[in-house]
């Protein structure tokens, strides 16, 4: 350069420089119009290594940008030679520690890419990375310039990224503006590459920056916006980090990336219309199309003039239909990788912390259910595992959202056994097959009626195809179907199952609908996976809230209604188990479950299986307090209304079986015994019971049971037994049954009761209290109660048999209750008795009450003590000691 113009350059006044800058223009657009090229490479040099590159000397380097920037001007059309000279040292004076450097890079560059246009996308990569940093510069001005910068190389972008090629790359005779060149010359690269951008912007979408972010946020807009780069297609790449956006503090980062996230949506359903569209286009063509060859094979006489014509007609619809398939509509050849933004968007599910990124990623999923559902299918366990939860969050709108996709993923998850059992039944129906395909097309049948009637319970909407439209695979008609995505049901599983654990009650009761739903939808392929879930829904029976409590034993019952006896029998066994171990739970949901599940199975079925396990039982006190529960539900639930009502009727065989397997059980208690004989009209059987209650020693508890029965005698359950007070001559053995329990009662409100009840037909009893040795009317001759258990023991009911079982029981309870008293009292006090009178409890010395020493054969082994219930039982009876207190008595048990 002359040296008027390298004095100029270096100058600290930016009026000078300018004026050098100008000269230097001058000098440079004369040396291009005499083509010395070498002289042009030289200036250049000298500009970049003496100015451009001189770290330490802020104004050369000033001047070097602004001597790059008029060359640049100078060299015009020639400029794309020399790029790869003058870009690099403007890029590196944007990192300059000088802010004034800085600027004068962003004014340099700003000119440069003005005159080369296009060809400076060869630098795009560059200058984004450049541009990413500069936009949180904390220079006003600086940021002021590269936005100048920025607008100028999205106008570029706009205008050349997708078709522009560099003059560098271009072969011979190449013309941008002729088409049919660039048809021919379709495979050279573009200046502008969005696969290698791509990964520089992967990076910097995780910037914190607010600037920054809204930097990234416009130029994917904008990149967006060209129609021939498709970067919906690269979305996997840069999805995570849009989603984190919305969780800035700054509201235009928040409103920017919500708007680009819409924009991309929109047309991922735009994209799937189009492909859908499609699809159909060509189905209904190729049915067309057979239905002609159909109706050309089915006429075979013609006329030769007809059959030219349809030739050619048909020609002539083939070329229509060619011509169509070959017409290209925007969006047909786009393809999106659901499965990679699937998994962005259930990895987001699992920051909570995210709430906006949490929402927008419910959104997407719930379209995408109606978009492409069979993609989001193999995600569902894990979606599961953090849908449920988000359906008890704080925030509503989360809540709704996640409500939204749990409804439409549960519909599409039955409406896939829908297709399936179709698919079933039309293979069925084209293979001829034995009688026993109607009996499997009635099982589908049932099984579809099952699963709707669970949607209308649990889900609450309308089926997809109803609904929603989800588009369902297509089966061509004469084409072999294609295999139907299926669900992974063991993760789904154990996602579920895990779910017990959650904190919330609406994520348990969820969890376990759908666990209901898959077990409806496929039982088979539930049960194989159900070693870690039977013992989790046995636990959750303790789960606090009753709504779960309801759903699991309803999921119970679904279970052993759909298998084997094997493992009916094998939940009743771990049921009592677990009331054994966990006696709150017996205490306080005992009721609750053992309704559930008699309304969900078949009660008697229930009672039987119960009462040969509790038949077994070696706790004898467990067995006592289990009968007692069973015999409540058995008298007041209204679910075993039914059972109440076989029992009641001893003349059949199923009847007396039931009886008898209830009674060996209900032994271990003696009231719950006599109120089963009530129950079944055995009256005589109940009379006999009574003698024996007078070897028994009378606790608390036993006159607690008596009197509930008593209160029980009032209630509509007993009414059949009320009414047949008034006939003593049928039922003469009731009468005594009765009195007999009056006998046992202290004189208390039970014993008032009773008492009156017994007067207001004393008359008539006394007149009949026992059959007249002549006494043959026609109603005791057809109907003979006392000679109801006479000749019983040749049948089923062996009454004489029952009796000595129910003696040997409570023989066998009484020497555990002795045994487990010693252990407890020691020697020094020996068995605790209690005195009933002023609704205290006074223990006795063992030498007042203790009886000869009985043998025992085979006694268990000593159990660890446990807290007996006479205690709470006294205070209970309480009201009955303050009755006998009342009138000075005292009774002593």
């Amino acid at each position: 350069m002359d040296p008027n113009i390298q004095r100029a350059l270096n100058d600290k006044l930016y009026d000078k420089r300018k004026v050098g800058a100008l000269e230097l223009e001058r000098v440079i657009r004369e040396l291009v119009t005499a083509k010395d090229y070498p002289r042009v490479e030289a200036v250049l040099d000298q500009l970049c290594n003496d100015y451009a590159y001189a770290v330490h000397q802020p104004h050369a380097r000033n001047g070097g940008l602004i001597g790059l920037a008029a060359a640049a001007i100078a060299l015009g059309s020639e400029l794309a030679r020399y790029l790869e000279v003058i870009v690099p040292p403007v890029l590196a004076c944007f990192t300059d520690q000088d802010a004034r450097v800085r600027y004068y890079a962003c004014e340099a560059m700003y000119n440069i890419a003005k005159v080369a246009k296009g060809e400076i996308l060869i630098y795009f990569n560059h200058i984004f990375d450049a541009l990413c940093k500069l936009g949180a510069d904390s220079e006003l001005s600086v940021k002021n310039g590269a936005e100048l910068l920025d607008r100028l190389i999205k106008d570029i972008v706009s205008e050349s990224a997708a078709t522009y090629v560099s003059i560098l790359e271009q072969p011979p005779g190449y013309s941008a503006d002729d088409k049919e060149t660039q048809d021919g010359r379709s495979d050279l690269p573009t200046a502008f590459s969005l696969k290698r951008f791509i990964p520089l912007l992967r990076d910097r979408i995780f910037a914190l920056n607010p600037f920054t972010r809204t930097f990234l946020v416009g130029w994917i807009i904008l990149l967006d916006s060209i129609p021939d780069l498709e970067l919906v297609t690269f979305l996997p790449e840069f999805l995570g980090g849009l989603l984190r956006f919305l969780s800035d503090s700054n509201r235009d980062v928040h409103v920017a990336t919500q708007g680009c996230l819409d924009k991309f949506l929109n047309e991922i359903k735009r994209i799937a219309r189009v492909k859908k569209g499609i699809a159909e286009s060509k189905k209904s063509k190729g049915d067309g199309k057979r239905k002609r060859e159909d109706s050309l094979d089915s006429g075979s006489v013609h006329i030769a003039p007809e059959e030219g014509d349809e030739v050619e007609s048909e020609t002539a619809n083939d070329d229509d239909d060619a011509s169509s398939e070959d017409d290209w509509v925007p969006g047909q050849d786009v393809q999106i990788n659901y499965k990679a933004v699937l998994e962005i968007l259930t990895a987001t599910l699992d920051s909570p912390l995210e709430e906006d990124g949490l929402l927008e990623s419910l959104r997407w999923i719930v379209e995408f259910l109606d978009i492409c559902p069979e993609e989001v299918l193999p995600f569902t366990p894990k979606i599961l595992a953090h849908l449920l939860p988000a359906m008890a969050s704080g925030v509503e709108s989360i809540r709704q959202a996640a409500a939204r996709v749990n409804t439409s993923l549960m519909d599409y998850v039955v409406s896939l056994s829908d297709d399936a059992e179709l698919m079933t039944m039309q293979s069925q129906s084209r293979i001829p097959g034995p009688p026993v395909q109607g009996d499997r097309q009635d099982g589908n049948a049932s099984t579809r009626a099952s699963l709707s009637s669970s949607r209308e319970l649990e889900v609450r909407s309308p089926t997809p195809a109803q609904g929603r439209g989800i588009p369902r695979t297509p089966t061509p008609a004469l084409s072999a179907p294609n295999p139907q995505a299926d669900l992974d049901y063991a993760a789904a599983v154990n996602s579920l199952t895990l779910l017990f654990l959650n904190d919330h009650e609406a994520t348990r009761v969820a969890a376990l609908t759908w666990l209901i739903m898959l077990h409806r939808k496929a039982p088979r392929k539930v049960l194989a996976f159900n070693d870690g879930t039977f013992p989790a829904l046995l636990k959750t029976l303790s789960d606090p809230a009753e709504a779960v409590v309801t759903k699991d034993l309803q999921l119970l019952s679904q279970i052993s209604r759909n298998s084997e006896d094997d493992y009916f029998s094998n939940f009743m066994v771990n049921l009592l188990q677990l009331f054994s171990t966990d006696r709150k739970l017996l205490e306080t949901r005992g009721n609750l479950i053992i309704r559930q599940l008699c309304t969900s199975l078949s009660a008697e079925r229930i009672y039987r299986t119960l009462a040969d396990c509790i038949e077994k039982e070696e706790d004898v006190e467990f067995a006592s307090i289990m009968v007692q529960n069973l015999n409540n539900n058995l008298i007041t639930a209204p679910e075993l209304s039914e059972v109440r009502k076989r029992l009641r009727n001893l003349e059949t065989k199923d009847g007396q079986t039931f009886f008898v397997a209830l009674f060996r059980s209900w032994c271990y208690n003696a009231v719950a015994t006599f109120s089963l004989c009530l129950l079944a009209q055995a009256y005589e059987q109940a009379y006999n019971l009574l003698q024996i209650f007078a070897e028994l020693e009378m606790t608390v508890n036993i006159l607690i049971q008596i009197d509930k029965l008593v209160q029980l005698l009032e209630s509509p359950v007993f009414t059949y037994l009320r009414l047949q007070l008034l006939e003593p001559e049928k039922y003469p053995h009731l009468y005594k049954c009765l009195y007999g329990l009056l006998m046992l009662l202290p004189q208390s409100s039970a014993f008032a009761a009773l008492k009156n009840r017994l007067n207001s037909v004393s008359s008539i009893g006394y007149l009949h209290i026992a059959p007249r040795p002549n006494a043959t009317t026609p109603s005791a001759s057809s109907f003979d109660r006392p000679n109801r258990l006479k000749g019983r023991d040749d049948g089923i009911i062996r009454w004489n048999e029952l009796l000595e079982k129910f003696r040997a029981v409570q023989e066998r309870a009484r020497r555990v209750q002795r045994l487990g008293s010693d252990m407890d009292d020691g020697s020094s006090l020996g068995i605790s008795e209690l005195r009933i009178g002023d609704g205290t409890m006074e223990p006795k010395t063992a030498k007042e009450v203790r009886a000869p020493p009985v043998p025992v054969k085979d006694p268990p082994a000593p159990a660890p003590p446990t807290p007996k219930p006479r205690s709470g039982l006294g205070r209970q009876f309480g009201r009955l000691g303050g009755a006998v207190s009342g009138r000075g008595k005292r009774t002593q048990q």
